[in-house]
């Protein structure tokens, strides 16, 4: 493996669960997630080390069911498990184009994944496998996003990708507003302050307090996964 000629040399990538539905709705639209694997592995090509946090919300949401009268603990608890299948799912089709893979699960699942240990994941990432880490952060009550936040700090990120289906951050929602403003650049403060929506308060917080830029763009846009992955100036990149 080639090193990377880009700016990063190990980033992690967010994916919702939702991302991987394409125009279905529910599960796993097969040409969207080959395309997916092919930009990674594009990338990975290019020597970039790359860690994936997953969702699961194609599959499962919990907070949802939740709302409707299900306990908390259980609905994040299975929505956990959706984001497993989605990994393996993932593993499968970068496999598939010769990308070594791992998942690795903040649960234990022994027969389908390993568990999320640090060093081992970073051992994973230094040894060119792309490292998909499901099961959110093992523990009720917290997003996938503040998951990613985690564990892009734990392994040593050097940005957090988060893949969306909007190009940036915008000062309003740009589906109600046509004249919404998009930021090149933003601070977390202001994204704190002003409520603007790119990831949950406690996911924003981390990357602020430990200097992790994150930077946002839209993932149905061929080839914006390869240029954000080589640092390239696509969405919005919000940093302190």
């Amino acid at each position: 493996m080639s090193d990377s000629q880009g700016p990063y040399k190990r980033v992690l990538l967010k994916l919702s669960g939702e991302a991987l539905m394409g125009d279905l709705d529910y599960g796993i639209e097969p040409v969207v997630i080959q395309r997916l694997a092919s930009e990674i592995a594009v990338a990975h090509e290019a020597g970039v080390q790359i860690a994936i946090v997953i969702g699961g919300g194609n599959i499962f949401r919990g907070a949802g069911l939740a709302r409707a009268g299900m306990d908390r603990v259980t609905g994040d608890y299975m929505g956990m498990l959706a984001t497993v299948m989605n990994a393996l799912a993932i593993q499968d089709a970068l496999e598939a184009r010769n990308v070594f893979a791992r998942v690795m699960s903040a649960l234990q699942i022994h027969e389908v994944c390993e568990d999320y240990i640090r060093r081992r994941a970073v051992r994973h990432l230094e040894k060119g496998r792309v490292v998909i880490l499901a099961a959110g952060t093992g523990n009720p009550f917290f997003t996938t996003d503040t998951a990613a936040s985690l564990r892009a700090i734990e392994i040593g990120a050097d940005v957090l990708l988060k893949a969306t289906k909007v190009d940036g951050v915008y000062d309003s929602d740009p589906k109600d507003n046509p004249d919404a403003k998009r930021y090149e650049n933003v601070s977390f403060d202001k994204v704190l302050a002003d409520k603007l929506g790119v990831m949950d308060a406690t996911a924003i917080v981390m990357c602020r307090d430990n200097g992790l830029p994150l930077r946002i763009f839209d993932l149905t846009r061929a080839g914006a996964l390869v240029k954000a992955m080589a640092g390239e100036n696509v969405g919005t990149l919000v940093m302190t």
